[in-house]
C-alpha cells in the first residue's frame, strides 16, 4: 500500500512543470579588479619619461631633487606602491632581516626580555619596509648553517646576533660569507661587526652596591651559561668586588637557565653551613621558580614546629628567606610576595637601536665599532628592602 502511494506520488510529480533553474552569480566575476598605478602612469601624469619615474621613485642619480619630489608625491597621491618581486630584482635586495638565535632557552613565550627585544627590532625595521626573518635554531651548528643558507640563496640583506660566547664563530662566518651583521652584546673581540651592549660590569656593580649596602655579605649568583659573554664579564665582577669589599664569600653556579637546576641548586646552596644571605639570578623566571620552593620550604617548617610544639606560628616573610635579585625585570616581579627586586632595561629600545645600527650599516653609513647604551635601573622591591641578612 506504502509503494503505491510512493509511485502515485512520484507521477505526479513527473507531470508538475520544473521550476526555473536559480540564478547563479559569479561573485568573482562581478567585482572588478581597480587597475594597479603604475610608474608608466605617474611618468605620463607628470609628463616625464618612465625611466626619470624609475630613477626618482628609487632615488637614483640622473634626475633633479625636484623631479624626485614631484614623483613621490603622484605616487602617493595616485596609490602607487612597489610590486616586491619586482624591486628584490632590480636592486639585489630582499628587503629582509634576519635573526636565528640559537639558545638552550628557546621557550620564548616565557623570555618576556627577548619578546620585546624582537618587537623593538620590527618597530625599526617596519619605518624602512624591511621584513623580519625569525629562525631560531637549537645549535650553534645549526645556526651557522641557516647563515651559510641565506647567504648562498641571498634570502636577507643583513643579519642581527646576540648572546656572544667565547670564541664565537659566527662573526667571522658572516664576514666571509658577505653578510652585514650587528651584534646585540658583545663587543666582538676581532671587531668584524659593530655592536652595541649593556654594560654588564656597572649592572652587576649597582646590585652589589645596593646587597652590600643592606648588610649582605654572602653572595651566591646563579648564572645562564658558561660560555655566554654577558654571563662571564658578571661572573668576574662579582669576583673583583669581592675582593675589593672583602665579602665574607661568594659563590656561581650556572644553570643553563633551566629554571629547574636554578631551583635545586637554591635549596642545595640554603641547606650550607654558613649559606649566602643574598642570591642573584639571571632572569625573573628562575627567581619565581626559587622563590616559589623557598616559600614552600618555610611553609613546611611552619607545620613542623606546630607538629611538635603543639603551637601554631606564622614566620615573618624575611625568616629564612635570602635577598633575591633578578637580572631581568617583567610584570613577574610584582605577582610574587615577596615581590622582586630585579633589573630594568627597556628591551623594545634596544632592539630599536640594534635594528637601526644594522640599517645604518646597509646605507653604508659610518658607524662606531662597539658602543654600550641604554644604563639600567635597579627596581628596589620587597624581596631586599624586607629582608635582612
Amino acid at each position: 500500500m506504502t509503494a503505491d502511494n510512493s509511485s502515485q506520488t512520484a507521477q505526479e510529480g513527473d507531470n508538475l512543470p520544473s521550476p526555473a533553474a536559480p540564478v547563479r552569480k559569479n561573485k568573482s566575476a562581478s567585482i572588478k579588479k581597480l587597475p594597479r598605478v603604475s610608474l608608466k602612469d605617474i611618468a605620463q601624469d607628470l609628463g616625464i619619461s618612465p625611466t626619470a619615474a624609475s630613477f626618482a621613485i628609487n632615488d637614483k642619480p640622473g634626475v633633479s631633487e625636484e623631479t624626485k619630489k614631484k614623483v613621490k608625491e603622484a605616487a602617493s597621491r595616485l596609490g602607487w606602491s612597489p610590486i616586491y618581486a619586482a624591486q628584490a630584482l632590480s636592486s639585489s635586495k630582499t628587503m629582509t632581516i634576519g635573526f636565528a638565535p640559537s639558545q638552550v632557552r628557546t621557550n620564548f613565550q616565557n623570555e618576556s626580555f627577548m619578546l620585546h627585544f624582537m618587537a623593538g627590532i620590527h618597530d625599526s625595521l617596519s619605518h624602512e619596509r624591511y621584513g623580519l626573518l625569525f629562525r631560531p635554531s637549537s645549535s650553534m651548528a645549526e645556526e651557522l648553517n641557516i647563515y651559510k643558507d641565506w647567504a648562498r640563496r641571498r634570502r636577507v640583506d643583513g643579519v642581527i646576533l646576540t648572546d656572544l660566547r667565547a670564541n664565537d664563530p659566527r662573526p667571522q662566518l658572516l664576514a666571509e660569507l658577505g653578510v652585514p651583521a650587528v651584534l646585540a652584546g658583545g663587543p666582538d673581540p676581532h671587531d668584524f661587526v659593530p655592536s652595541l651592549s649593556i654594560d654588564d660590569s656597572k649592572t652587576m656593580e649597582m646590585i652589589l652596591d645596593h646587597l652590600v649596602k643592606m648588610g649582605h655579605r654572602r653572595i651566591a649568583y646563579l648564572a645562564g651559561d658558561a660560555e655566554l659573554d654577558y654571563s662571564r664579564i658578571r661572573a668576574q665582577v662579582l669576583r673583583d668586588y669581592a675582593q675589593r669589599h672583602q665579602l665574607e664569600s661568594v659563590s656561581i653556579h650556572y644553570t643553563n637557565f633551566d629554571a629547574n637546576v636554578a631551583t635545586t641548586l637554591t635549596s642545595s646552596i640554603l641547606s650550607t653551613a654558613e649559606p649566602p644571605t643574598a642570591l642573584i639570578y639571571e632572569n625573573e623566571i628562575m627567581a619565581a621558580w626559587s622563590l616559589r620552593a623557598l616559600e614552600k620550604m618555610r611553609f613546611t617548617d611552619s607545620r613542623a614546629i606546630f607538629s611538635q610544639t603543639g603551637e601554631e606560628r606564622e614566620l615573618p616573610p624575611w625568616e629564612r628567606l635570602p635577598a633575591i635579585v633578578s637580572f631581568e625585570d617583567s610584570f613577574i616581579c610584582t605577582t610574587t610576595f615577596p615581590t622582586l627586586t630585579a633589573v630594568h632595561r627597556d628591551a623594545m629600545e634596544y632592539g630599536q637601536k640594534v635594528a637601526n645600527l644594522l640599517l645604518k650599516v646597509l646605507k653604508n653609513e659610518k658607524v662606531e665599532g662597539n658602543r654600550k647604551i641604554l644604563p639600567p635601573r635597579l627596581i628596589v622591591r620587597e624581596s631586599t628592602s624586607m629582608v635582612r641578612p
